[in-house]
C-alpha cells in the first residue's frame, strides 16, 4: 500500500497534474464562496471541461474542486452571515459573530484549519478503508449488488424525514428517468417515442446540471432585485493562536471522524455532517452556552465535519461503485465518461489511478490550507460580486458544458428540461438528492435483480440463501424503520408543541 501511495504522490506531482490540483481547489474555493453556488454546482459544470483529459488529471482536477468548494462555503458565512454551500449553514452561527467582534480573520484562519484536519483525517480513513471493503466487495455478484442497491435506494427515506412522501416521489422520478433507453439484457427501445436520440438514454451529466446549477439559476433569477451584496472588511488582524488550536483540535478530530462516517454513508452529505458534529460539540462542551456567541469550537466542529465527508463519501464510490453523497455521484459520472467502473476491481485493474486520487486528495487539502490563510485578505471581494454577473455565468456555462459533453443540441435541451424540472421541485420543497441517488443506483439495481433471476432460473431464493444479501435485506429494513421512527418522532413534537 505504502508503494502505491509513493507511486500515486509521484504522479500527481508531474508537470501535468500538479497545476491542475491548485487551479482545482482555487477555482473551488471560489466557487463556493459564492452564495447560491454549491459544490455539486461547481464540479457538475466543470465536469465536461475534462473530458478531453486522461484519467488521472481530469479526476484530480474534480477531487480539488470538490475540497475547495466545500470549504469555500464558509468564506460567506462567516462574512455576510450567508451560506456559500449548505455544509456551511451551521458555521454562520459562530462565525458571523466572531466578524461582529471584529475578529474575522480568527474565524476564516479557524475555519480553513479546521477543513484542512478534516479533510487529512479522512484521506487517511480512505486510504486505509477503501482497500479492505475492496477485498470484502471482491465477494458480490448480481444478488448481492442488487441488495446494495436496493440499501442504497432505502436511504432516500432518511434524507427525506421531513416529508417522506416528497422524498419518494423524488426516488420515483429519478427511477423513471432512469429507464428511459434500451433495456439492459433484452436491448429493447423503453420510453424513447420513436427517437433516437433517447436510445442510449439520458445522459446524467446533462441531467445533473438541469437539476443543480440551471435550477438554482432560476430561483436566484426570481429572488434577484438588483441590490448588490453588502461588502464586508477585515478588521481582525490576528489569527488563531497556538493555545486555541490546542483546545479546539479534539473537537476537530471527533468532528473528522463523525464527518468521515458519515460521508460514507450513501445518501448522507455534508450538511448533515456539520449539524451532527456542531450540535455533538456542544452536547459535550464544558461550555455549552458559549455556542452561537462566537465561539471558535462553533467554527471547528462543522467545518471538520463537512470537509471529513469529501474522503467519506469516495469510500463506497471506489470500494463499492456507490456514490456518498451528489459529488460523489456526479464523480461517478466522470468515471464512466473516462472508460472507468469503480468498484473492487478497480484496486486491481487501476491501482495507480486509486492511489493517484488519495494523493490528490492529501494535495488538494494541502493546498486548500494554504490558500485559505494567504486568501483571507482578498476574500470580501469574491463575496461582493454581484448576481447580475453570477446568474448569467452560471447559465452559459451549463449549456456550453452540456454542449460540450457529446457536441449535442439535444443535451443543451435535457438541461433546459431538469432545470425546469428542478426549478419546480425547488419550488414544491421536493428533494433532489432522492433523484440523484435513484438515477445513479436504479440502473444497478434494476440490471442485478434481472442478472440474479437468470442465475436462479426465475427463483427468488437468492434474497434468503446468500449471508450477504441476507446482511442488507436486514440493514434495508433498519433503515426503513429509523427514518420512519424519526419521522414520527418529528411529528409528535409538532404536535405537542
Amino acid at each position: 500500500m505504502f508503494q502505491l501511495l509513493l507511486n500515486g504522490l509521484a504522479l500527481v506531482f508531474s508537470w501535468n497534474v500538479f497545476p491542475l490540483v491548485f487551479l482545482g481547489v482555487a477555482g473551488g474555493i471560489i466557487i463556493g464562496a459564492l452564495p447560491g453556488l454549491t459544490a455539486t454546482m461547481g464540479v457538475a459544470i466543470l465536469l465536461p471541461f475534462t473530458f478531453t483529459m486522461d484519467s488521472i488529471p481530469a479526476l484530480a482536477t474534480l477531487v480539488g474542486i470538490y475540497v475547495g468548494a466545500i470549504y469555500g462555503g464558509s468564506i460567506s458565512a462567516i462574512l455576510l452571515k450567508t451560506p456559500g454551500t449548505p455544509a456551511s449553514a451551521a458555521t454562520v452561527f459562530d462565525g458571523h459573530e466572531l466578524v461582529k467582534q471584529g475578529e474575522a480573520t480568527k474565524a476564516l484562519s479557524m475555519s480553513a484549519i479546521a477543513s484542512f484536519v478534516g479533510g487529512i483525517i479522512s484521506t487517511i480513513m480512505l486510504i486505509t478503508i477503501s482497500p479492505l471493503l475492496a477485498s470484502f466487495a471482491l465477494k458480490f455478484s448480481a444478488p448481492e449488488y442488487f441488495m446494495l442497491a436496493v440499501f442504497g435506494l432505502t436511504i432516500i427515506a432518511s434524507i427525506s424525514a421531513k416529508n417522506i412522501i416528497k422524498g419518494f416521489l423524488a426516488g420515483f422520478l429519478g427511477l423513471f428517468v432512469a429507464t428511459v433507453g434500451m433495456d439492459p439484457i433484452t436491448s429493447a427501445a423503453r420510453f424513447t417515442f420513436g427517437s433516437i436520440n433517447f436510445l442510449n438514454g439520458l445522459s446524467i451529466i446533462p441531467v445533473l446540471i438541469g437539476l443543480f446549477a440551471l435550477a438554482e439559476a432560476f430561483v436566484q433569477l426570481e429572488t434577484f432585485d438588483g441590490t448588490h451584496s453588502e461588502k464586508v472588511v477585515v478588521k481582525g488582524t490576528s489569527y488563531v493562536s497556538k493555545k486555541e488550536l490546542l483546545q479546539t483540535l479534539p473537537t476537530m478530530i471527533k468532528s473528522a471522524f463523525m464527518g468521515t462516517f458519515i460521508g460514507s454513508i450513501p445518501g448522507a452529505g455534508a450538511d448533515i455532517a456539520a449539524f451532527v458534529s456542531y450540535n455533538e460539540a456542544k452536547r459535550s462542551s464544558k461550555h455549552p452556552e458559549k455556542f452561537g456567541t462566537g465561539c471558535l469550537e462553533g467554527i471547528a466542529a462543522p467545518e471538520a465535519g463537512n470537509n471529513g465527508v469529501t474522503g467519506g463519501a469516495l469510500v463506497p464510490l471506489l470500494s463499492l461503485g456507490v456514490p456518498g453523497d451528489a459529488v460523489a455521484a456526479i464523480l461517478l459520472g466522470a468515471f464512466i465518461m473516462q472508460g472507468i467502473a469503480p468498484g473492487p476491481m478497480m484496486f486491481i485493474r487501476d491501482a495507480d489511478l486509486v492511489y493517484s486520487i488519495f494523493s490528490a486528495l492529501l494535495l488538494g487539502n494541502v493546498f486548500m490550507l494554504l490558500l485559505g490563510l494567504f486568501g483571507i485578505r482578498f476574500f470580501s471581494r469574491i463575496v461582493d460580486i454581484p448576481k447580475v454577473l453570477i446568474i448569467p455565468m452560471i447559465i452559459i456555462l451549463s449549456m456550453v458544458g452540456s454542449y460540450a459533453i457529446n457536441n449535442s443540441i439535444f443535451d443543451v435541451g435535457v438541461t433546459i428540461g431538469f432545470g425546469v424540472i428542478g426549478y419546480v421541485l425547488l419550488k414544491a420543497g421536493i428533494p433532489q438528492s432522492p433523484i440523484v441517488l435513484a438515477l445513479i443506483l436504479g440502473p444497478m439495481a434494476e440490471c442485478n435483480l434481472r442478472k440474479s433471476l437468470l442465475m436462479y432460473e426465475g427463483s427468488i431464493s437468492f434474497l434468503y440463501t446468500r449471508p450477504i444479501t441476507i446482511v442488507f435485506i436486514l440493514l434495508s429494513l433498519f433503515s426503513l424503520y429509523t427514518s420512519l421512527k424519526k419521522k414520527k418522532k418529528v411529528s409528535t413534537d409538532l404536535d405537542g408543541e
